[in-house]
């Protein structure tokens, strides 16, 4: 079923597990990422930046999404992350986006507040879910780095507030994770998540989830972490891939053939995750 992030994560909570949300770069991505929730019986978020939204077409992705959902009988929410231009962020979901992230996170705290708030009237209204960040993750997304002295953890006490101010359905915290992060693994600062899980009452999300190791994703869900956002990982597997492949294959080989085995490997990283993050 064609579902919403409210949806998907309501049956995380319950059963103290975790939601993949896995970023899709093209249209292929997307059939690999929901056969692997497929065969793990699972719910999945596929989520797009800004930049592939506009690139691949927003009504196209709803369109693509729908008839996978229906097709494997899986309960798929598309999710626009990271967003912060307001009219990409209405064009979503009017689209038919099940989810969007207001990523207000570099603004002050106020300002996050207000440019939530109209978001989640918005989308609420058309039955869709809002994420939002506060503090600052750290690393790169979609070609947009934060430095190192701009990264800020987030306060739990602030949590409560902007929980209480804007009514989103998630929160992305800064927790010690780094966008794009993937050759070495993230230090998370687990007294923060604690201190966080213990007064917000709304399901968590770890964004630069390919940064964390396998052992620390069990203990971060039991801490809250309700959906685990994984892009880089999917992208550096596609293009190892297609690379070896497009450099030793002949230049009219048919394109899908450089293709399909790529997708196999971001389906087996799929699965892999997912299994991780069912909390087992």
């Amino acid at each position: 079923m064609y579902t919403t992030l409210k949806s998907v994560l309501e049956e995380a909570s319950e059963l103290n597990m975790a939601i993949g949300a896995f970023n899709t770069h093209n249209l292929e991505m997307v059939q690999a990422i929901v056969k692997a929730a497929n065969n793990q019986r699972t719910p999945v978020i596929i989520q797009t930046s800004e930049g592939t939204a506009k690139y691949v077409g927003m009504r196209t992705l709803v369109a693509v999404c729908k008839s996978l959902a229906e097709e494997y009988g899986v309960n798929v929410d598309l999710h626009l992350d990271h967003a912060k231009n307001w009219d990409n962020i209405r064009e979503a979901v009017d689209a038919g986006f099940g989810s969007v992230m207001f990523d207000g996170s570099a603004l002050p705290f106020k300002e996050n507040i207000l440019g939530t708030r109209r978001v989640v009237e918005y989308a609420h209204a058309a039955g869709a879910s809002v994420e939002a960040e506060l503090g600052t993750v750290g690393g790169t997304e979609d070609g947009v780095a934060v430095a190192s002295d701009a990264v800020r953890l987030t306060d739990p006490a602030q949590a409560v507030e902007f929980i209480d101010k804007t009514d989103i359905d998630a929160l992305a915290v800064a927790i010690g994770t780094n966008h794009g992060q993937y050759k070495s693994k993230t230090n998370i600062n687990f007294d923060v998540l604690k201190s966080i899980y213990e007064v917000a009452q709304r399901p968590l999300v770890i964004h630069g989830g390919t940064g964390v190791s396998d052992n620390d994703i069990h203990r971060v869900i039991d801490l809250g972490i309700r959906k685990f956002n994984v892009g880089t990982e999917l992208l550096v597997q596609w293009n190892r891939k297609s690379k070896e492949l497009y450099d030793s294959n002949k230049e009219n080989t048919s394109n899908r053939n450089n293709v399909m085995p790529a997708l196999d490997v971001v389906q087996e990283v799929v699965e892999h995750k997912i299994s991780l993050f069912k909390n087992i």
